[in-house]
């Protein structure tokens, strides 16, 4: 088993207990480069809102450096700022496998401080 697939295989336990409580999701995906957030309906269909470092504002502001814990944090206060705007107050928490640390707890706290509750 791969690093990737190991990640996965972590992922899929959490994936399945939020959508069995039907809430809305907040995703994680990080790259060596930038860091990617979406939130999704609760049946997990659509996006509702997201968020990125490749974004052209966000690109503008971080300068270039989409991989640290800055870059995560202005993603984070990004994506709560749209989702407050879109209606949505409360999601759950979805780390894709990753480890609680670094650029995703990053994001996480800077959501959480932005006025969105896990």
């Amino acid at each position: 088993m791969d690093k990737k697939q190991g990640r996965l295989r972590r992922a899929r336990q959490t994936r399945l207990k939020i959508r069995e409580l039907r809430v809305n999701r907040l995703t994680v995906f990080r790259s060596n480069t930038h860091i990617y957030a979406n939130i999704t309906d609760a049946a997990g269909e659509r996006v509702l809102v997201s968020a990125s470092t490749q974004e052209p504002e966000m690109r503008t502001q971080l300068a270039g450096k989409g991989g640290n814990q800055g870059a995560a944090t202005a993603v984070g206060k990004r994506l709560a700022e749209k989702a407050l705007k879109a209606g949505i107050d409360s999601v759950a928490f979805d780390r894709a496998g990753y480890r609680y640390h670094g650029r995703v707890k990053a994001l996480a706290e800077a959501a959480r401080e932005a006025g969105l509750k896990f």
